[in-house]
C-alpha cells in the first residue's frame, strides 16, 4: 500500500475513532435521547445524498431489511449502548461485528473455520467478557450488552448484503438514510421526552458533532474506505481497520478522561488479537467479515 493511500486508511480510522468518543459525549454529557441523535444522523445523510438516490436499486425489499439491520437497528442499539457504557469499552466491544460476521457466514453461507480462525473467534468473545463483567459483583455492564447486540444486528445486515446485487457506496449510504431515519424517529417519540429541546440547547457542540458524523464519518469515511476497497485486497485492510478501536481508547481517555484499568487493557489485548486472527485469514464466502459492519454504515 502506498504512503498516500495508508495515510487516508489512518485518517478514516481515526475519524471513526473520534466518532464514538463523540457519540459518547452527546449522549451521554449532552443528555441527548441516544435514539433521537441516530435518527437526527441518518436524516441528514439522507438529506445530503439526495442526488444518490437514482438509479433505484432492484431489489429494494431486501435493501430495506439492510437498513433495518446496519441501519436503525444497528444503531439504536449502539447509541443506546453508548449512553450507558465508557466509550473505551465500547470501541472493543463493537469489534464484535467481527466474529459475528465469520459466524454468520459459516451458518448462511457455508464458510469452513479452521482452529486458526476458531481461536480467534473464542479470544474475541473472552476478551470482551473480560472487560464487560465486574469482577467485585461479577455482573455485566448494561450498556456494553447493547453493543455487543448492534454488532449481532450489524452481521446479521452483512449477510443480507451479500445476497443483494451491489450498489454504489454513497447510494447505499443514502438508502440506508432514508429507510432508517423515520423509524427512528418515531420509536424516540414512543421511549424517549425533550428530545428536540435537549438537542438545540445543546448548542454548537452537538451541532458540530451531528455535522461531524453525517459529513466526517458517513460521507467521508464511507467514500474514502471504498475508494480503498476497490485498490486493496480486503485481506490488506481488514487489520490494518484495527487502528479504528485503538483510537477509540486512546480518544476516550484523552478526550473524555475515560480511566484506563488493567482490566480493559487486558481484555483489549485479547480481543483485538483475536479479531487480528481472524481479520488475516481469508473468508472465501465472506471476504467482508474481517471488517464487520464497516462495508454497510462506514464505520461507527
Amino acid at each position: 500500500m502506498g504512503f498516500k493511500d495508508f495515510l487516508l486508511l489512518f485518517t478514516v480510522c481515526f475519524v471513526w475513532g473520534l466518532n464514538i468518543v463523540l457519540t459518547r459525549w452527546v449522549v451521554f454529557d449532552a443528555a441527548v435521547p441516544p435514539v433521537f441523535f441516530a435518527a437526527i444522523r441518518f436524516l441528514g445523510v439522507a438529506l445530503c445524498l439526495i442526488p444518490f438516490l437514482r438509479p433505484i436499486p432492484e431489489d429494494i425489499k431486501t435493501l430495506f431489511w439492510i437498513s433495518f439491520f446496519i441501519g436503525s437497528g444497528h444503531f439504536a442499539l449502539l447509541f443506546i449502548g453508548l449512553a450507558n457504557a465508557e466509550a473505551s469499552a465500547a470501541s472493543i466491544v463493537g469489534q464484535l461485528g467481527v466474529p459475528f460476521s465469520t459466524l454468520m457466514s459459516m451458518a448462511f453461507l457455508g464458510e469452513k473455520v479452521g482452529w486458526r480462525r476458531g481461536t480467534g473467534i473464542m479470544l474475541a468473545f473472552a476478551g470482551v467478557i473480560v472487560i464487560a463483567i465486574d469482577p467485585e459483583s461479577f455482573s455485566v455492564t448494561f450498556g456494553l450488552l447493547y453493543i455487543a447486540g448492534a454488532a449481532f444486528i450489524g452481521s446479521i445486515g452483512g449477510i443480507l448484503m451479500k445476497r443483494t446485487k451491489p450498489v454504489s457506496a454513497l447510494q447505499m449510504q443514502v438508502w440506508i438514510g432514508l429507510f432508517s431515519f423515520a423509524p427512528l424517529f418515531l420509536v424516540s417519540g414512543l421511549l424517549e421526552t425533550g428530545q428536540w429541546n435537549t438537542y438545540v440547547s445543546g448548542g454548537w457542540q452537538v451541532w458540530a458533532a451531528t455535522a461531524f458524523a453525517v459529513i466526517g464519518v458517513s460521507i467521508f469515511g464511507h467514500g474514502a474506505f471504498y475508494h480503498l476497497i476497490k485498490k486493496y485486497d480486503i485481506s490488506l485492510l481488514s487489520p490494518l481497520t484495527l487502528m479504528t478501536p485503538i483510537w477509540g481508547v486512546v480518544l476516550s481517555i484523552v478526550l473524555l478522561k475515560e480511566a484506563i484499568t488493567a482490566q480493559l487493557i487486558i481484555g483489549s489485548i485479547i480481543s483485538l488479537g483475536g479479531v487480528f486472527v481472524i481479520a488475516v485469514r481469508p473468508n472465501k464466502t465472506l471476504p467482508e467479515a474481517g471488517m464487520g459492519k464497516k462495508l454497510g454504515s462506514g464505520g461507527s
